[in-house]
C-alpha cells in the first residue's frame, strides 16, 4: 500500500524513500550461478597468437556475470554490473586490468531483501549508483537503489540505507548528488506511468522531480506500457535524454530538476499507431523496427544525439532485422535534425531466438568519436567528425566468445567494452575487454554465418548457420509514421517481455528461466 501512494507521488514532491512492502508476483524461480560464467579464465577471452598487424583487444578480464561497465572519472576505474552485483577493475594497464573488488550478494546478512538481476550502474565522483532489479521480479526481493562510496575501489562501502524504490529498475543516471531512475510500474502490478524519477542521494534519498510522457499527451495512458516503456536516460548538463521505446526519445530541460520542462521529441510518434497495437501484437511490436529507441545519448559537447534501436527481425530473412544507431544534430535542442545512421554488423538470422544478435546496444559518444557495441556482432570505433557521414576505423569481434553489451571511452587512447553471458542461444561469456582507440582492421575476422547457435548458456552445440557476408552502409532517415510493425504473430505464448532485453516465444525452459522467464507477466495484461 505505501509502495502504490509513493507512485502516485506528483511530480515536484519530496519524500523520503523506505523499505516498502510489495505485492506477490507470479514469477519463476531461479538459480542463476552456472549461467553467468563461472570457470572461464582471462586467457579464454583472447586469441593466443594473432596476426601482427590485427586489430586486436590489448587485454581482458574473465568476469562472471557482466552486463553494463561505465568508467569513473579518472579515466582509470571501470565499475561493472555482475548480475548478482558489481565489479571495480583497474585499467591503468591496458594489456593487464586488474579486478579490485568483485561484490556479490548485496545486502546479505544485512535484514533486507536480496537484490538479484543488477544489469545498471552509474558512477559519478566518488559515488556510484546500483540499481535492481532490472525486470519485474518477486515480491520477496529488493527493489530499489544502493548508493556506494568508491573513493577506494578496492573498498566500496554502502552509504546511508537502501532506498527501496517498490518497482523494478532497468537502468538509472548518477549527476553528482542526482540519481535518474527510469521507472515502469506496469510490470510490477502497480498504479502509474511509466516515468522519470529523481532523487537527490546527498543525504537520505529524496524525490525531488519527476516527469511522465502523460505531460505531453494523456492518451499515452491508453497505451499498452511496454509500448513506451522508458528504457534507459543519459544526462548531460542540463540536457536529459529519455529513451522510450516505441513511443521515441525525448529531450528534458532538467536545469530546476524540480520540472523537468520538454525541449523536444526526436521523430515525434503518432499516439494513434501505438493505441491500434492490438494484444496479440505487443511482443513484435516491442522487438521490431520501427522504433525500439533503447539507448540515446549525447557527446561530450551536447551537440551530437546518437539513437541506438535495438530490433530483431520478426521471421528469420526479414529485410528488417537488427537494429543500428541513429545520429542527430542537436545543436539546437528544440530542433533534432537527422544526419546519418550507423549500420549494425550483417547476420544470417536477425530474429530474436537465432541468438546471433547483432543489433545495437549501448555505445559512448566522446571527442569526435563513437565506440558501440553490437552483441556477438562486436564493436566498432567510428569517427563522426561529420555526422553525416560516419566513417568506421575499426571493429572487432569472436561471436562464440563476446557478446558486447556495452562500449565505454578510458582515456584518450581506450575503450573498454563488457561481454556478457545472457544471451539466450549463445555461447558467450562474461568478461571485460580493453580496446585501442585507432585504425585497424582485425585479420580474419569470424563470419557470423560460422558462429554457434543453440547454446544454452555454455552448452553444447553443432548447430551453426549460414548467411550473407558482414558489410555496413548508410541508410536513410528513419520513419516512425506506423509504429505497428506486427502481422498478429502472437506474444510469445501469451506473456508480456520487457523491451530490450526480453523472451521470445519458443526460448523457455533449461537456465534460460534465470533471465527470461521471470520477465513474462500474466497474459490478462495483454490488454492493457
Amino acid at each position: 500500500m505505501r509502495r502504490r501512494a509513493f507512485l502516485r507521488t506528483g511530480v515536484g514532491a519530496v519524500g523520503a524513500l523506505g523499505v516498502l512492502s510489495s505485492p506477490a508476483l507470479a514469477c519463476a524461480t531461479h538459480d542463476h550461478a552456472a549461467a553467468l560464467g563461472a570457470g572461464v579464465t582471462d586467457d579464454d577471452l583472447l586469441e593466443s597468437d594473432p596476426p601482427a598487424d590485427s586489430y586486436e583487444p590489448l587485454g581482458a578480464l574473465a568476469l562472471e556475470g557482466a552486463a553494463e561497465a561505465v568508467v569513473g572519472d579518472d579515466g582509470e576505474t571501470v565499475y561493472v554490473a555482475t548480475y548478482d552485483g558489481f565489479a571495480t577493475v583497474d585499467v591503468r594497464d591496458p594489456a593487464a586490468p586488474t579486478l579490485l573488488a568483485d561484490e556479490r550478494d548485496l545486502l546479505a546478512e544485512t535484514g533486507y531483501d536480496p537484490v538479484t538481476e543488477i544489469l545498471d550502474v552509474k558512477v559519478s565522483g566518488d559515488r556510484l549508483a546500483v540499481v535492481g532489479p532490472a525486470n519485474p521480479a518477486s515480491a520477496d526481493e529488493f527493489h530499489g537503489l544502493l548508493v556506494y562510496d568508491v573513493a577506494d575501489p578496492a573498498d566500496p562501502t554502502l552509504v546511508g540505507d537502501p532506498s527501496e524504490i517498490g518497482v523494478h529498475l532497468h537502468n538509472c543516471f548518477l549527476a553528482d548528488d542526482l540519481c535518474y531512475l527510469v521507472t515502469n510500474p506496469g510490470g510490477d502490478g502497480v498504479d502509474g506511468p511509466n516515468e522519470l524519477v529523481i532523487c537527490d542521494v546527498s543525504g537520505e534519498t529524496e524525490v525531488v522531480g519527476r516527469w511522465s510522457l502523460l505531460e505531453i499527451d494523456e492518451r499515452w495512458g491508453d497505451v499498452h506500457w511496454l509500448l513506451w516503456y522508458l528504457h534507459d536516460v543519459f544526462v548531460h548538463e542540463d540536457l536529459a535524454v529519455l529513451a522510450h521505446w516505441n513511443a521515441g526519445t525525448v529531450l528534458l530541460d532538467v536545469s530546476d530538476p524540480t520540472a523537468p520542462a520538454v525541449l523536444a521529441q526526436v521523430d515525434p510518434v503518432d499516439v494513434d499507431d501505438l493505441l491500434a497495437v492490438g494484444p496479440g501484437e505487443i511482443t513484435e511490436t516491442q522487438q521490431t523496427l520501427p522504433g525500439n529507441d533503447h539507448y540515446s545519448a549525447v557527446d561530450d559537447t551536447g551537440g551530437l544525439l546518437a539513437i541506438g534501436r535495438e530490433s530483431w527481425a520478426a521471421d528469420a530473412g526479414d529485410p528488417d532485422g537488427a537494429g543500428g544507431i541513429d545520429l542527430y544534430d542537436v545543436t539546437d535542442p528544440t530542433d533534432p535534425v537527422y544526419r546519418s545512421t550507423v549500420e549494425p554488423p550483417e547476420t544470417p538470422d536477425a530474429s530474436y531466438n537465432a541468438g546471433l544478435w547483432t543489433t545495437a546496444h549501448n555505445f559512448e559518444l566522446r571527442d569526435e568519436t563513437l565506440v558501440a557495441s553490437w552483441y556477438r556482432g562486436g564493436v566498432t570505433v567510428h569517427d563522426v567528425s561529420d555526422p553525416g557521414q560516419p566513417l568506421e576505423r575499426a571493429s572487432w569481434r569472436d561471436p562464440d566468445t563476446a557478446a558486447f553489451w556495452t562500449a565505454r571511452v578510458a582515456g584518450a587512447e581506450t575503450f573498454v567494452a563488457s561481454s556478457t553471458p545472457l544471451v539466450p542461444n549463445a555461447p558467450a561469456v562474461g568478461g571485460l575487454y580493453v580496446f585501442p582507440i585507432e585504425d585497424g582492421t582485425q585479420a580474419d575476422q569470424p563470419s557470423m554465418a560460422d558462429a554457434q547457435t543453440g547454446v544454452e548458456f555454455g552448452g553444447e552445440t553443432d548447430d551453426a548457420s549460414s548467411g550473407t557476408d558482414d558489410s555496413r552502409s548508410d541508410s536513410p532517415a528513419p520513419d516512425h509514421g506506423n509504429a505497428n510493425a506486427s502481422t498478429g504473430a502472437g506474444d510469445g505464448g501469451g506473456a508480456d517481455a520487457v523491451p530490450g532485453f526480453t523472451a521470445g516465444a519458443g526460448v523457455a525452459g533449461g537456465a534460460l528461466a534465470l533471465e527470461w522467464q521471470r520477465r513474462r507477466r500474466a497474459a490478462d495484461d495483454q490488454g492493457r
